[in-house]
């Protein structure tokens, strides 16, 4: 249909894995009549979760877009993956989506997935309904679940409704605002009057209701005083206004398997939500000045591409969020994040993965644009002529790192350029060759995230890849000083070679990097050698006596030295240096760094114990911990060499609900027992 700004609603949908996000998205379409039947999880018939990967795992992978229409409405529903490992699938979606739908499972209630969901909404700035899935389970604790929910998101959450006959055949919930029962039988809808059976835990709610909009509201606050509540419009329009600016978090209840108060559901989204012209969703500032952005299709064309598909048979598909202005095919725009222009070919509203064509699309709106010829995620698009760049998606950093290398010679090229053809689509995964340890890592976000990675490299692009785990970065330096010299002398009956090196060592403090310094006098070295001296440290610097890796804090000098006016040579001083350099080094006191993370672990607080024995297992460090309601953050120090896979770990000994953050801290000396097992592993991987 045809729509106006004020009639488009962009959500996301959120929250934990397995709180049923995909199955609420096709209740929803049945419920607006874009579907004749529910499509099932776990029968792979969905419309969100159509990839075969998707279908195989029965769990989302990426963000889905559905476009269903309800009471002469357009949504722009984001149905966004709820396992850790596709976090930044959650973090695209809630930087164009207007509101977020949170939901949140009846029975195990607030875990750690919906509380990161929340904070990334309210990082938006996004108003919020809390929607109570799986209201069908027979062992739901309803006070329990609401409890949890006010002690999480704050006594703004606020029931709009009161479902009466929760667990198994559950199908009746009284609305609050109304004041009417709706019954659910078969797919359909029946309203009547609340029986006198319920009057009084419904009036309660209802008053709870009415005090927290009238508190948002100095207004309504001052009627509230007078005249002991609200009417009706009054109720509705201070409602609106209190979730517009984030006031009152509505709570309803439903059970989308069976489609049941999926009519509620959106009609609060149509009533309470805002559209694009109230602007919640537009970023504050763009280019660091506060935005004047106009959310209007009159205005100047402004929008976000915050995401990038593959499509067989189409090519690549940019997904479009329009702030302002409007778009139609055949016209030339400005890309200023790249500084390229680019002509607007065909255009899609896209539905899970039907695509329809259209001819334009105005401010609110998102669309598919196709083969963009330098147009990547978080990229902004202008009209022709226009700069400044909106703020661009922040992405998690990976948590986990593989060394990859192609199975099949000769395939190398094709393992690169397939792997950066992805990242257009994935940013949350980094592809980099570590000069340090001479290997190309691989950076994700979980073992699930790499099997994706891996397997589309592979399906896509031909190229099977081998994973080890990549080699620690260490770092040489040394405690002590220390002196060495070395003679390099090869005759072999012309022009020989000859070189005479006398060095000193010494460590500088951590992090001044290496120095050298020439204090030949007399010309036992001639000037015209000592760059060829200190070449031959350079080079000994990038693989160190002790296990190959980086030399640095060191202070060199060379002091004195011979040669021979006709057999020395740039070469021969480099080999006599290098030789002077890895005895002087070897006598003092030499010690390996090893990487020492940050972590910041989020788990239940029935799983600290293990969480903290664990990492006091991995030579970790618990720098403290601070309670977070039902939650527990440890902030703590490991090594690197101890973390591999860590948030795999973390995720089996929590049962799933445990996270963490991890960033590089600072470079510490190994013990001298893991010194000894590193350095006599170098040894055995050289001698092999």
């Amino acid at each position: 249909m045809a729509h106006t700004i004020q009639q488009v609603r962009n959500i996301a949908l959120t929250g934990h894995s397995g709180s049923g996000k995909t199955c609420l998205a096709e209740a929803m379409l049945y419920c607006t009549g874009a579907l004749n039947r529910l499509g099932r999880t776990e029968e792979g018939t969905t419309v969100s979760d159509f990839d075969p990967e998707e279908i195989e795992r029965r769990i989302s992978l990426r963000t889905s877009l559905l476009m269903p229409e309800w009471d002469s409405h357009h949504f722009n529903v984001l149905d966004t993956p709820g396992y850790a490992d596709f976090a930044g699938e959650v973090q695209s979606g809630l930087r164009v989506a207007d509101g977020s739908i949170v939901v949140v499972e009846s029975v195990s209630g607030v875990d750690v997935g919906t509380e990161r969901a929340w904070r990334n909404a309210e990082d938006c700035r996004l108003p919020r309904v809390i929607f109570v899935n799986k209201m069908d389970r027979p062992d739901i604790d309803l006070d329990s679940v609401m409890e949890q929910i006010r002690e999480r998101f704050g006594r703004q959450a606020v029931p709009l409704q009161h479902p009466l006959n929760h667990g198994e055949g559950f199908s009746e919930i009284i609305d609050i605002v109304k004041m009417k029962l709706f019954s659910y039988t078969d797919g359909k809808t029946s309203e009547t009057d609340i029986s006198s059976a319920h009057e009084t835990a419904v009036q309660q709610l209802r008053e709870q209701l009415v005090e927290a909009v009238a508190e948002s509201d100095e207004a309504l606050m001052e009627k509230y005083f007078e005249e002991g509540g609200l009417d009706q419009e009054e109720l509705e329009e201070g409602l609106r206004k209190a979730v517009l600016n984030l006031e009152v978090f509505p709570v309803l209840f439903g059970d989308s398997y069976n489609a049941v108060g999926m009519d509620r559901l959106l009609d609060t989204v149509v009533g309470y939500f805002p559209s694009p012209s109230d602007a919640p969703g537009l970023p504050p500032e763009v280019d660091g000045q506060p935005q004047q952005l106009k959310p209007s299709s009159d205005a100047e064309l402004v929008g976000l591409v915050f995401k990038t598909l593959a499509e067989q048979h189409v090519g690549e598909l940019s997904l479009l969020r329009l702030y302002s202005g409007s778009i139609k095919t055949g016209d030339e725009v400005s890309n200023p994040s790249t500084g390229s222009n680019e002509r607007i070919g065909q255009m899609f509203e896209l539905n899970g993965n039907e695509r329809t064509e259209v001819e334009g699309a105005c401010a609110g709106d998102i669309v598919a644009l196709v083969k963009m010829k330098d147009t990547h995620t978080g990229n902004t698009l202008r009209a022709k002529g226009q700069s400044g760049t909106l703020p661009e998606i922040t992405f998690p950093d990976p948590l986990i790192r593989v060394a990859i290398t192609a199975k099949e010679k000769g395939s190398e090229e094709r393992m690169v350029t397939g792997l950066q053809h992805l990242r257009q689509e994935d940013p949350t995964f980094i592809f980099r060759y570590d000069g340090d340890i001479r290997q190309s890592v691989l950076q994700a976000q979980g073992d699930l995230h790499l099997g994706t990675i891996t397997k589309r490299l592979r399906e896509r692009f031909g190229v099977e890849m081998e994973l080890e785990p990549p080699r620690i970065p260490y770092k040489e330096t040394i405690r002590g000083n220390a002196e060495s010299h070395y003679r390099h002398k090869k005759q072999t009956g012309g022009r020989g070679q000859f070189a005479e090196v006398y060095l000193r060592i010494a460590p500088k403090k951590r992090g001044e990097g290496f120095e050298f310094l020439n204090e030949v006098v007399g010309g036992s070295i001639p000037s015209n050698f000592i760059p060829a001296v200190e070449k031959g440290i350079q080079e000994s610097l990038v693989e160190g006596p002790l296990c190959g890796s980086q030399v640095v804090d060191v202070a060199i000098s060379v002091y004195d030295g011979k040669h021979h006016a006709v057999d020395s040579d740039e070469v021969s001083f480099k080999l006599a240096t290098s030789y002077a350099f890895r005895d002087a080094f070897l006598k003092a006191k030499p010690v390996l760094l090893e990487p020492i993370y940050s972590l910041a672990i989020t788990v239940p607080a029935e799983f600290m114990g293990d969480v903290m024995a664990d990492l006091n297992s991995r030579r970790g460090r618990i720098n403290g911990t601070e309670a977070d309601g039902h939650f527990q953050i440890i902030n703590a120090d490991a090594p690197l060499a101890e973390i591999d896979r860590y948030a795999t770990t973390l995720r089996s000994m929590t049962q799933g609900k445990g996270i963490h953050t991890q960033t590089l801290d600072r470079y510490e000396q190994v013990p001298g027992d893991v010194q000894s097992k590193v350095v006599a592993a170098a040894e055995e991987a050289r001698a092999a």
